[in-house]
């Protein structure tokens, strides 16, 4: 019998190339078995977050990082944990590390674009003065310029825009609107643009131009919201500054109705056009809607002002402090006569108070800042995110930026047969124009309907109107016309 070799002698025959080769096998098979396991957990993750099992979802894609950092899933799993912290947590400050991670390991990847969209939109959105925009603008151009032919490019280019348009870089900005609707004309993003460009071209003055882009908007995206919007701001535009027709008195508005209202004394505009009136002797805000009034917003004695946010909340300023639905009341470092209120467009409260000669600034977290300001005794907003204040002690209208620097001064009685002596309210809508509630002087008691530039459009005093009564506050409708409250007569007018 032949002697039986032992397994070491086996092996010691076998080639070392065929070792080699062996060892790659077995490394390969290790790699592919990991890759399949994380396409497995990200997949699973997907399922999850689909089937709104957040936790599982979050978990899923945690492990899958921890044992596949350097997968191809792994950047996915990441914009999915960010996006899951933003859109479902609502903690855009918990979805930064993940993007953090993202545009550090994995800036390769087509998920990186995403990734710094989503990293440059919640820095904008944090910002509250127009110089804390440039880190955002930083990660939009990085979009633009490392990934050209991503998804993400068309929404980059109008987020640039926007900021360029909130730093008073206009020209910038409408540059960045167009290339969005241009250069990705089917991008959901480009009714939005369209839009903006339109907004922006009338801030540098081409009216014209912005109502072509309005009426171009309406033609190729005739069924989106943008069109709506596009709709009542050509409306608008045309009323106040082409036709320009003398302001008439339809009477009591809604028509009909005497009497019908407990004291009111202020007015606002939600951004669904429903016009919302605080009651006095209610201590309560009502939105009209349909003909129908409905109790909005928190109770609150003797509201001297009254803001809406983007989102239809109703805010109501008291002697020194502000009180919103299901929140505690607000401090408001002793202001105690408010005056005027406004947010801006980064969701500060700005307040004008009567014995202040300067504007306080309330932000999201908490702070406050101080804006130099003459003694503003109303207050409303502008589209370009600052504010339009009156001085009656300085006799001046002030369109003032977004870091509160004076635009344009208009002094009282400018382009009018008579000057005025006091400003009672202010408001403005979206499409630029501000209205003026006056009284006093020569002029006496009535409104004044004036553009961007602060030229006046319209204007009409109330005894050429035909009113009596004690007109405390006004609204810029969707339609050109003016809401007015009546406090001693209980009732609305209408002025078209």
């Amino acid at each position: 019998m032949l002697p039986v070799p032992s397994r070491s002698r086996v092996w010691s025959r076998v080639p070392v190339a065929l070792l080699c080769a062996l060892l790659v096998l077995v490394q390969v098979a290790g790699r592919a078995q990991g890759a399949d396991l994380a396409e497995r957990l990200y997949q699973s993750g997907e399922r999850a977050y689909a089937a709104k099992a957040y936790q599982e979802a979050a978990d899923t894609w945690g492990q899958l990082l921890q044992s596949a950092p350097g997968s191809v899933f792994a950047p996915r799993a990441l914009l999915g944990l960010a996006r899951l912290q933003v859109e479902v947590n609502h903690k855009p400050e918990a979805a930064m590390p993940f993007l953090d991670r993202l545009k550090a390991d994995h800036i390769r990847t087509p998920e990186a674009a995403e990734g710094l969209l989503l990293r440059g939109t919640l820095l904008a959105r944090q910002a509250r003065r127009p110089a804390e925009l440039k880190d955002a603008m930083a990660e939009f151009n990085r979009v633009i310029d490392l990934f050209p032919e991503s998804p993400a490019v068309p929404e980059a280019r109008f987020r640039l825009g926007r900021a360029w348009r909130d730093q008073g870089q206009w020209g910038r900005a409408l540059q960045c609107f167009v290339e969005a609707f241009r250069l990705h004309p089917d991008a959901a993003m480009a009714p939005r643009a369209m839009l903006e460009a339109a907004e922006t071209m009338d801030l540098l003055d081409d009216l014209p131009g912005c109502l072509r882009m309005l009426q171009r908007l309406r033609t190729l995206a005739p069924h989106t919201p943008e069109a709506e919007e596009a709709a009542w701001r050509t409306t608008v535009r045309v009323r106040h500054r082409l036709q320009k027709p003398p302001l008439t008195n339809e009477g009591s508005w809604p028509a009909g109705r005497v009497k019908w209202l407990r004291t009111p004394i202020l007015l606002a505009t939600a951004p669904d056009g429903d016009l919302l009136i605080y009651q006095n002797d209610l201590d309560h805000a009502f939105r009209l809607h349909g003909g129908e009034l409905a109790p909005t917003g928190p109770a609150a004695a003797g509201a001297k002002a009254m803001v809406v946010s983007p989102t239809g909340e109703v805010w109501l300023l008291s002697k020194g402090s502000l009180a919103r639905e299901q929140a505690a009341p607000m401090p408001l470092n002793n202001l105690g006569a408010p005056s005027g209120a406004a947010l801006d467009r980064w969701g500060s409260l700005w307040v004008a108070d009567a014995k202040t000669p300067a504007l306080t600034v309330f932000n999201l977290d908490g702070t406050s800042r101080t804006v130099a300001s003459p003694t503003a005794n109303a207050l409303t907003t502008l589209p370009t995110g600052g504010m339009a204040i009156a001085s009656d002690a300085d006799r001046k209208l002030l369109f003032l930026d977004a870091d509160g620097q004076p635009r344009v001064v208009v002094p009282y009685g400018k382009d009018l047969p008579a000057p005025f002596r006091n400003v009672i309210a202010l408001a403005s809508d979206g499409a630029g124009q501000v209205a003026v509630l006056v009284d006093g002087g020569d002029f006496g008691e009535g409104v004044l309907v004036l553009d961007p530039h602060g030229a006046v459009l319209r204007q009409a005093t109330f005894k050429s109107l035909g009113i009596s009564g004690r007109i405390t506050s006004l609204a810029l409708d969707r339609s050109g016309g003016l809401i007015l409250c009546d406090r001693r007569n209980d009732l609305l007018y209408r002025l078209n």
